[in-house]
């Protein structure tokens, strides 16, 4: 199945990027201009994707997939034998969409897009700064005797977690205060799924 990626370097569509090459998937990547909804060619995102956002997945049929948890969980179906996520229908795979959700709306929506939106206020910027710490002290809690968010394996939330923590340094936070975030920072930049996707995304940001 040929399947399309609408992205924009170092978004959440990252994620995306990390699971198909941790599951030896390929895909086809758009790059996106978030700030114009332009495509490569000049067209209007908002054609192929009403929302605007990334990332969208579209496949050979012309379905079009977009939230990073469907998106993320719909590659990991894919390759079963990869391990990104639990069978369907498993008390696993509703701690993963747990995991999915958690990071989606309290991490990502609530802490990082406030603070990335150029037209919000900086008292409001700096309000979600404040709520950051809640959120690394709970994921510090979780991660302080597990390799990754599910145990010892690798998954799809571990993939949009990782963007998070990429996210901190440019959000203006830290986790001076969280070694164990920082070793699993380090961890995931290790994995060459992650490492490779972090170097494919620097290239496209450069070009």
């Amino acid at each position: 199945m040929s399947m399309k990626l609408y992205f924009s370097p170092f978004s959440c569509a990252l994620a995306a990027r990390i699971a198909a090459v941790e599951s030896g998937q390929q895909l086809e990547f758009e790059q996106i201009d978030l700030a114009t909804k332009k495509v490569a060619d000049g067209g209007d995102y908002h054609a192929i994707n009403g929302k605007g956002l990334v990332p969208a997945l579209v496949l050979a049929d012309d379905t079009l997939i977009t939230e990073s948890a469907a998106v993320l969980q719909f590659i990991a179906d894919r390759a079963p034998g990869s391990g990104l996520a639990p069978p369907c229908g498993t008390m696993e795979r509703v701690k993963l969409q747990t995991w999915l959700h958690y990071i989606g709306a309290e991490c990502h929506k609530i802490v990082f897009t406030p603070i990335f939106r150029p037209d919000y206020p900086d008292a409001f910027k700096n309000f979600a700064r404040s709520l950051a710490d809640e959120r690394f002290a709970f994921l510090s809690g979780e991660l302080a005797d597990r390799t990754w968010l599910l145990g010892d394996q690798f998954t799809v939330a571990d993939a949009y977690l990782a963007v998070m923590l990429f996210w901190v340094e440019p959000a203006g936070l830290s986790l001076e205060k969280w070694p164990v975030l920082e070793e699993y920072r380090i961890r995931l930049r290790a994995r060459p799924s992650v490492g490779g996707a972090l170097a494919e995304e620097l290239a496209r940001r450069h070009n």
